[in-house]
C-alpha cells in the first residue's frame, strides 16, 4: 500500500510542477521548485513542499500557491485519472535551511575542537 502514496505523491509532485512551469501567469512562479508532496492514506490531502531560487520570495510564492490551488487542484484532475483529487496545501520546505543550520553547528564544532 505504501508503494502505491509514493506513486501517487510522485504523479502529483511532477503534475504540479508541470502545472507551475507552464499554466500559471504569475512571474514569481518560474523559480519556484517542487521538492515534495505527502498525500495522507485515502489520498484526500496532499501536502506540497516548495521553495523558491530567491529566498525573499518564497512566502510570497506559497501564499500565491495556495491562493491559486482551485485553479492548481481542477488542472491537476485533468492531468490524473484519479477518482478524487485531494485538496492541496502548499508549504514553504525548509530543508535548506535545516541543512545550513546544521552545517553551521558541525563547523562551529571543528573550530572549538
Amino acid at each position: 500500500m505504501a508503494n502505491k502514496q509514493e506513486r501517487i505523491a510522485s504523479l502529483i509532485q511532477k503534475n504540479i510542477t508541470d502545472i507551475i512551469m507552464y499554466e500559471l501567469k504569475n512571474p514569481i512562479m518560474k523559480l519556484v521548485s517542487v521538492n515534495g508532496c505527502d498525500v495522507n492514506h485515502d489520498n484526500s490531502y496532499a501536502k506540497i513542499y516548495v521553495s523558491h531560487l530567491d529566498l525573499k520570495k518564497i512566502d510570497e510564492a506559497v501564499k500565491d500557491l495556495n491562493d491559486a490551488k482551485g485553479f492548481i487542484r481542477s488542472s491537476l484532475a485533468k492531468k490524473m485519472d484519479m477518482y478524487k483529487v485531494p485538496e492541496l496545501v502548499f508549504i514553504k520546505d525548509d530543508t535548506y535551511d535545516k541543512a545550513k543550520r546544521i552545517d553551521d553547528i558541525i563547523s562551529g564544532l571543528k573550530k572549538r575542537y
